[in-house]
């Protein structure tokens, strides 16, 4: 790299105000291993005593899109270190039809990344969050308890908050594998759409419970309502109780802002 590419790039990261690089994690399961990558951001601001707070992101079916670094920039201003993981390109997924028969086979991913971020000097332990868009809201709800957590979590190390957006809210409890009864008592904030055609009318605010697990509807929002590409419509087969459906993507600029928001705010709450 010359001189004046390194100065270009210097000059970027000031705007930016982070440093970003991408970063290979090693996770295993039973007896397997495999490598996943993601793209870490640092803030530039100087970190508390205690190190900095840091969030996994997880992305949806259809893999990274805008919604990651939308959330991530937002975190960021806010000093969290972000670290999105690439779940699919390991796996050769190139459409939602190659994706894991399970969420749980992508549980040791955001758990490796937990461990990554825990390991780093510079990060608060104890400060550690995890949010994610439908697969990775999905990820993020089944994190927070204790048989998955207590199975891939690295020794006395748990996410200390979770913010699923639109995670499908039907299969809790009622798919085998997606049990959601016994929590680590790390805060969990789910955020859905009134128009959300993956789940029967008040599946979202039927998950709720108390401080522990609060739940937004957006009025007006379907499924992905913070996915800045053009719309579109999905068929799925785990929609509407798993009896599959056409489900619709539309953006709305007014909620995914308010999301936005919340989400940042969330944190900021539990993690300050």
């Amino acid at each position: 790299m010359t001189h004046s590419h390194q100065k270009g790039l210097a000059r970027v990261s000031d705007r930016l105000g982070v440093n970003c690089a991408f970063v290979a994690l090693q996770v295993r399961a039973e007896d397997r291993s495999w490598t996943t990558a993601g793209e870490l951001r640092v803030p530039q601001s100087e970190p508390d005593a205690r190190g900095r707070p840091a969030i996994v992101i997880i992305h949806g079916s259809s893999g990274i899109d805008s919604r990651g670094l939308t959330y991530a920039k937002a975190l960021n201003k806010q000093g969290f270190v972000t670290l999105e993981l690439d779940l699919w390109a390991v796996r050769g997924v190139k459409s939602p039809a190659d994706r894991p028969r399970a969420v749980s086979d992508t549980l040791p991913d955001a758990f490796a990344a937990l461990t990554h971020l825990a390991a780093r000097a510079d990060i608060d332990q104890q400060r550690i969050g995890i949010m994610g868009f439908s697969w990775g809201g999905v990820v993020s709800m089944l994190s927070a308890t204790r048989a998955y957590a207590d199975a891939l979590a690295p020794d006395d190390v748990r996410f200390a908050a979770h913010a699923p957006l639109y995670p499908v809210c039907w299969l809790y409890n009622t798919a085998p594998g997606y049990g959601f009864t016994d929590l680590t008592g790390a805060p969990v904030f789910i955020q859905a759409g009134a128009d959300d055609r993956y789940d029967p009318q008040g599946a979202p605010k039927a998950l709720a419970r108390g401080d522990l697990v609060r739940v937004c509807v957006y009025e007006g929002a379907t499924h992905a309502w913070d996915r800045a590409e053009p719309d579109m419509v999905v068929n799925d087969p785990s929609a509407h109780p798993s009896s599959g459906g056409v489900i619709p993507f539309t953006f709305n600029a007014q909620v995914a802002a308010r999301s936005v928001a919340a989400t940042v705010d969330f944190f900021r709450q539990h993690m300050a």
